[in-house]
């Protein structure tokens, strides 16, 4: 798109010198005038766009997110994100059985929780394998647990005669026949390591399935994000399809990629060969490298499973972590550290603080990431360093399971942000997406609004909740920060990159409960329109195919698609024979059934809204 004017718009430009706007004018990827588009004159090519007195935002900016291991793999996985029902949930898993060919899975990998069910409980291993008796089933339930079918079990090679891997657990019958259920004590090695049994797409579906995860991105409003790497996520090899994607300028989201050791006790090694191929800020706007992390060392790795006691991190920590970060430092790589638990928190910054009167950390944007449990004492320890924290919606998936294990008052400040921001520390929010929490922002910045669960529990006191524009900016300003790009984008103003939302209801307007679930009609990154939807419909780029024919996405679509038929339209699922008609339908229209659902599962809610946990001894029987 070349040169564009928007006017007739609730423009929210978080730019404190000129807060609201009505218009802005974009030229070259670049946003060059606020409320004073009358000036500029009109080129023959100028697009003029009515906003029709939509609220337009700076593009959203997930800080943590693993969008380039999930690009490769969104168009296998069923996405159960959003989904109000387990009969729902479950019915989509039988249809997308039958829809997969033999030789492939179906994936159901992270993004849900039991509590956003209207039944509010997992399904059973019996439920599954009812709906898919033939086809193997993977279900990844947060960091927790995975349930198979036994067409999965047999296609893995699960038998009696398997033992339990190092830090997992294959629960078994009274006969010892592994049952389905996969348990991650202490860590989530044996559930990832199950998944990468199956199969892959070929290059050419995952550029495709890399595509279609953009898209679905910018149809919620993010426009950039911090990949957060992974395990089995290796450097160069697996950035292959985003490089290629990258040549072709097929991206429509900007990426700044951190890089994950791979190999335990070799992680100094890693870090040593990539700093040789890569660096800080080597690339462009669209795709570039940001640093180092989320995983340092092996021996840190302190995974969030509320259902198991907080685990006891190795005594070669700091030697080990000492060692990577002071390459780092020595060669000015910005990094991250999952962390997330205060007492990891702890020894971690023992080892920072050695470092950095050796090799000062001054100028170099480091950031722990999660800080669930942090106290007042180490963000003034962070703060002293110069770090920032990037904070998730994890506890609105987990919160209930947290509360139940370590109490309601304790839950209160995990994390808390409000502190964070009196002390002055860089926050900025994202999701952990894609597997312990779903990708949808919206979510997040509900989560932070309202101190909710996605089950309807209240987490957090007024004191630790923030206003709608506090958590816009972290969503947006704030995250800038965790790329060493604040000032370049965040905000609607002249100069920045022109990345902005125009969204289907008012941000700050519309009532709490219905923040999750915003949608934009029209995204711009870099001047361009990357996603069109309702009255901006005919501005849309062309669609694109989805590829393998029996992927879910085809069936599906993305973040709640499939039970909303508005939300349906907007991401292209066709409905037809995909849609599945009820009682109410007939009578009534399908609308009327969905506003039944809606219901139920507000009443749901509503009953169980103080009870802490479910447990978890029965939930698979």
């Amino acid at each position: 798109m070349g040169p564009a004017i928007l006017h007739n718009g609730r423009v929210t430009t978080l730019d404190p010198k000129y807060p609201e706007a009505k218009n802005l004018a974009i030229k070259d990827g670049r946003i060059i005038g606020v409320d004073d588009a009358e000036e500029y004159q009109r080129e023959p090519d100028t697009k003029v766009i009515d906003l029709q007195g939509r609220r337009v935002i700076p593009g959203l900016n997930d800080s943590h997110l693993h969008v380039i291991r999930g690009g490769l793999n969104y168009n296998m996985e069923l996405r159960w994100d959003g989904v109000p029902s387990l009969a729902d949930a479950l019915r989509m898993l039988k249809e997308q059985a039958a829809r997969t060919p033999v030789g492939q899975w179906v994936r159901v990998v992270g993004g849900w929780t039991e509590f956003q069910f209207a039944e509010r409980r997992m399904p059973t291993l019996d439920e599954i394998n009812a709906a898919a008796p033939n086809t193997p089933v993977f279900i990844l339930h947060l960091y927790c647990r995975a349930l198979l079918n036994q067409a999965a079990l047999r296609a893995c090679g699960y038998t009696k005669d398997t033992p339990n891997p190092p830090g997992g657990e294959i629960q078994r019958d009274q006969k010892g026949n592994p049952t389905g259920l996969l348990i991650a004590r202490p860590n989530a090695t044996i559930l990832y390591a199950t998944l990468a049994k199956g199969p892959k797409l070929p290059p050419e579906h995952q550029l495709n399935s890399t595509r279609h995860f953009m898209r679905e991105l910018n149809r919620l409003g993010l426009t950039s994000i911090i990949d957060a790497g992974g395990g089995f996520q290796n450097y160069p090899e697996d950035y292959a399809v985003i490089e290629e994607l990258h040549k072709r300028s097929e991206m429509t989201l900007r990426i700044a990629y951190n890089l994950f050791t791979q190999k335990p006790k070799q992680e100094k090694e890693d870090f040593a060969r990539w700093i040789k191929m890569t660096g800080p800020g080597k690339g462009d706007d669209f795709f570039r490298c940001n640093g180092a992390g989320e995983m340092l060392v092996f021996s840190a790795a302190d995974f969030e499973d509320f259902l198991e006691p907080r685990p006891d991190l190795p005594a070669s920590l700091e030697g080990e972590l000492k060692e990577v970060v002071s390459l780092l430092a020595a060669n000015k790589w910005p990094f991250r550290l999952h962390a997330t638990y205060d007492e990891s928190v702890s020894r971690f910054l023992n080892v920072f603080e050695e470092v950095n009167r050796e090799v000062p950390f001054k100028g170099l944007n480091w950031f722990f990431d999660h800080c669930e449990t942090v106290t007042d004492r180490n963000l003034e320890r962070i703060k002293a360093l110069g770090g920032g924290i990037a904070i998730q919606h994890r506890m609105a998936y987990q919160g209930e399971y947290f509360m139940d294990r370590y109490g309601k008052k304790a839950a209160e400040r995990t994390p808390p942000i409000r502190t964070m921001l009196e002390l002055g520390i860089p926050v900025g929010a994202g999701t952990d997406a894609t597997r312990v929490a779903s990708y949808n922002p919206w979510v997040s910045l509900y989560w932070m609004i309202t101190g909710k669960t996605v089950g309807g529990v209240s987490i957090y006191p007024d004191n630790n909740r923030l206003s709608r524009e506090e958590a816009l900016r972290l969503y947006t300003q704030g995250s800038s920060w965790f790329s060493s790009e604040s000032g370049k984008k965040g905000a609607i103003a002249a100069g920045q990159l022109a990345d902005l939302v125009v969204l289907t209801d008012d941000y700050f307007s519309i009532p709490e409960k219905k923040v999750k679930d915003i949608e934009s009609v029209l995204t711009i990154v870099d001047g361009k329109i990357v996603h069109a939807t309702e009255e901006f419909k005919p501005l849309a780029p062309p669609s694109v195919p989805v590829l393998p024919e029996w992927s879910p996405v085809k069936a599906f679509g993305g973040y709640g698609a499939p039970l909303d038929i508005r939300k349906a339209a907007r991401a292209g699922v066709p409905l037809g024979a995909n849609h599945q008609h009820n009682a109410g339908c007939q009578s009534h229209g399908c609308m009327h059934a969905w506003s039944q659902l809606i219901a139920a599962a507000e009443n749901a809610r509503n009953q169980y809204a103080e009870f802490w946990g479910m447990g978890c001894d029965c939930f698979a029987f």
